[in-house]
């Protein structure tokens, strides 16, 4: 074949895909000029522009390779779950709190039974049932944080017991994903099934994420001053994409490949400046993505299902906030902020289509069930703002009209059960001891198969090479084994019940049954590699060894733990000493100094000086007397006596004293404590938002000055005053405390 041929045939397999994708990206990009002039979801508008541009309307462009969106379809799934997941973090999980578990769990429920009894009222099919209830149990994450943006409401409370719900939904859900895949395949409600499909779910989990946090972190730190935002990118998507292999392989959805991946780096340093890189991929994507959800609409399939979407839009609205509202005062939460809550969660979204999309790739759903289910979306995502607004209202006159004895009751359990948080003794050490054997189980577990699966066949043939790989895999697994058995936890808690001697007997339970494990797993891998006569002589002596070297086992644990620990709190620990130091990340600090009446600098100004060009300097202020001058621009003067403090690093400090000193000065013994402070602040104000420094009015405002900037992970000393400001830059402002706090107070 020639290569004219070659290049032809190739064009016309791609056209096709280009001009489809084009087309997608176009009505993507009209979608979102119009509905963001309207002010509206652009979830809402992707949706429909994919309508418009499916099959089913003649007089629209139409796309021509269905496959091939469902390909980039795929692929954005993929994107949002990974972006989802860098917005995760399983360590929000733990402080996510009992009230928004709560909240979420009684509506997931409920849900889920509401979905499952309706769908069967209306005559469908039993697996279509199932599928409905759990679709129509996760509300949006995507459409509620854009509605908390656009209405200002994100700093009250009750968003943080949405934002935690959210938290708590999309794990649960990836769960459900996993289960529909177990029962998709059986087509029927299996006990056993179900439970090892489980028990493998946090089996992997745990094991991919004991392992990220212990390699990626470190990966990426080692490689820090290597990385530019183009390998950062690349390295990420491709981490991403390695976990997507991986899930796959083990059974599972691409797309929890990708979450657990996302949350992994969510641990990470690195994990804002990722999160920034991913976000234009993210959009993308996602824009392809809910444009193809868009064209899966066919009208017809509308028009004969009309009543069953309003059904269920009416159950999704309803349900969904009345069974958040529950959940919330079930948890302890006062009415208003319980209504709030449940009002803001009614609505069906992104993993509501990924599920559906589950259900129709493994031809178990009916056909109508994905175009209602998108129909549903649509219309909550946009009754979500207008629910979100009505609900205090809605508070206040449910409060009016409620019995009295009603709210005070209410009240009281509120109050009451905020005040019950005490935990027993005896629950913290059995919590203690089986987190123990838990993890160290499924660590072990992990690495005995990993050894069988892929050294013992290299060394199936050889005695030598089977007892060489048996010993080290015994090596690497032994600190592991004597925390399993030895590794004394919840000391103190320990000691009190021995004193007690009430909880004797199971304490010494629990110690024999984490020794007798360990024994266990050693004479497990022994049989793995020997003949189970040779594999029971070894363990004799596995057994004896082990006991001889207890120290060193518990040294090198420590080592590893400890790794673990410092790559799993880097971030926390980065952010903690952030908002908390006095010092700024550059090391800067505030140092006071005097002007002597000698001076040679005494009367010139600070644009004649120009300490900040020369030296780095920032000068907070100038205390004259009884006067105080806070953030001196550059036209005022020096005199003789005037105290000014200055803003700057150790060895900028140092230079600007050398330099003082040439001219004569004085530091005075004792200084006044000033309102100036250097404060870090982080900017979610939307009106200062795309605005330079100097148009921010801080400097008027607060009377402060902006001396440094966090963007991205990326630091900036003396910024310009012409800097552009972004969402969540990090400002670092030295001004008066009192007006900083009013300027920037939520």
């Amino acid at each position: 074949m020639s290569a004219a041929a070659t290049i032809a045939e190739t064009t016309t397999h791609l056209e096709p895909l280009i001009s489809d994708l084009g087309l997608i990206l176009m009505t993507a990009g009209i979608a979102v000029l119009i509905f963001k002039k309207l002010k509206q979801p652009l979830v809402l508008g992707y949706l429909i522009a994919g309508f418009l541009a499916g099959t089913h309307f003649d007089f629209f462009p139409s796309v021509r390779d269905v496959k091939s969106v469902e390909v980039w379809a795929e692929i954005g799934v993929i994107i949002l779950l990974f972006s989802l997941g860098l917005e995760f973090s399983f360590k929000k999980l733990m402080k996510v709190g009992g009230t928004a578990s709560i909240t979420a769990i009684t509506q997931i429920i409920t849900m889920v039974m509401m979905g499952f009894l309706v769908g069967k009222w209306m005559g469908w099919k039993q697996m279509d049932c199932i599928f409905l209830g759990v679709i129509l149990s996760i509300s949006s994450t995507t459409i509620i944080l854009k509605t908390f943006d656009e209405l200002g409401v994100k700093a009250q409370k009750f968003a943080g017991i949405v934002i935690g719900s959210l938290i708590v939904q999309d794990i649960i859900a990836i769960l459900m994903m996993v289960l529909l895949s177990t029962v998709a395949v059986s087509q029927q409600f299996s006990g056993t099934e179900l439970l090892i499909s489980v028990l493998k779910l946090i089996f992997f989990l745990t094991i991919w994420f004991i392992g990220g946090i212990f390699f990626i972190p470190t990966l990426l730190k080692k490689a820090k001053h290597l990385l530019t935002d183009e390998m950062m990118l690349i390295i990420s998507l491709a981490l991403c994409l390695m976990m997507v292999i991986l899930a796959s392989n083990v059974g599972f959805s691409p797309a929890l490949g990708a979450f657990i991946m996302g949350s992994i780096i969510a641990e990470t340093t690195q994990a804002e400046q990722i999160e920034h890189l991913v976000k234009p991929v993210k959009d993308l994507f996602g824009a392809i993505f809910f444009v193809s959800v868009g064209m899966l609409i066919d009208p017809a399939t509308l028009y004969e299902y009309a009543i069953p979407v309003m059904i269920l839009t009416f159950i999704t609205i309803f349900g969904q906030s009345i069974s958040s509202t529950i959940g919330a005062l079930i948890s302890g939460q006062p009415l208003k902020q319980s209504i709030q809550t449940g009002m803001s969660l009614a609505q069906i979204g992104e993993f509501s289509f990924i599920i559906a999309t589950l259900g129709m790739s493994m031809n178990v759903t009916s056909n109508f069930l994905y175009p209602v289910v998108v129909a549903v979306s649509a219309v909550t995502t946009f009754t979500t703002p207008f629910m979100v607004k009505m609900a205090t209202p809605f508070s206040e006159f449910l409060e009016r009209k409620l019995p009295r004895r009603w709210l005070k009751r209410i009240a009281r359990y509120s109050a009451n059960t905020q005040s019950i948080k005490s935990v027993s003794t005896w629950q913290i050490v059995l919590r203690a001891h089986l987190l123990q054997i838990v993890l160290h189980t499924i660590i072990i577990t992990a690495i005995i198969l990993l050894s069988s699966k892929f050294v013992l066949p290299l060394v199936a043939d050889s005695q030598f090479g089977n007892a060489t790989a048996a010993l080290i895999t015994l090596i690497i697994i032994s600190p592991f084994l004597w925390a399993l058995s030895l590794r004394r936890v919840a000391v103190k808690e320990v000691e009190i019940l021995r004193q007690e001697r009430k909880y004797n007997g199971p304490i010494m339970m629990m110690i024999l049954f984490r020794i007798g494990l360990s024994i266990f797993y050693i004479g497990f891998l022994l049989n793995i590699f020997f003949s189970p006569v040779v594999a029971f002589f070894a363990l004799i002596i596995a057994v004896g060894v082990y006991y001889f070297f207890p120290k060193q086992l518990h040294i090198l644990y420590l080592k590893i733990e400890n790794h673990f620990l410092k790559n799993l709190n880097d971030r926390e620990i980065k952010k903690i000493k952030r908002r908390y130091a006095s010092l700024t990340p550059w090391d800067g600090h505030m140092t006071t100094f005097q002007i002597n009446k000698e001076s040679n600098i005494a009367g010139k100004t600070l644009k004649t000086l120009r300490v900040r060009e020369k030296m780095g300097i920032n000068i907070a202020f100038i205390k004259r007397g009884e006067i105080m001058i806070k953030i001196p621009t550059k036209n005022e003067r020096l005199f003789p006596g005037d105290e000014i403090c200055v803003i700057g690093t150790d060895a900028q400090v140092k230079e600007f004293k050398t330099y003082l000193l040439r001219n004569e000065i004085e530091i005075p013994k004792n200084v006044e404590k000033a309102e100036i402070i250097l404060q870090q602040l982080e900017l979610d104000k939307e009106e200062l938002i795309g605005k330079s420094i100097s148009q921010s009015l801080i400097r008027e405002k607060a009377n402060g000055m902006v001396v440094g900037i966090e963007r991205n992970g990326k630091r900036l000393l003396n910024p310009e005053s012409d800097l552009i400001l972004e969402k969540n830059d990090i400002l670092w402002v030295v001004g008066d405390k009192k007006r900083m706090s009013e300027l920037f107070k939520n």
